[in-house]
């Protein structure tokens, strides 16, 4: 799959790429990469935490 980042850089991460927001080459699906919670998941999934900043941020840059 590829991806095109088109948000993030949350200012509290460690490694200075956490929390992005991407396109991919699947029509009509985004990918998040954020940080995971305990919450229970089917096997493949995960819930993540994504700051609400990120997500603005993808949503103006995609023109939503």
């Amino acid at each position: 799959m590829k991806l095109n980042k088109v948000a993030g850089e949350d200012p509290d991460c460690d490694s200075g790429d956490c929390a992005n927001v991407f396109t991919t080459d699947q029509p009509g699906n985004i990918a998040i990469q954020g940080y995971l919670t305990n919450h229970p998941t089917p096997e493949g999934e995960a819930v993540v935490m994504v700051p609400e900043h990120v997500l603005k941020e993808a949503a103006r840059a995609l023109g939503w």
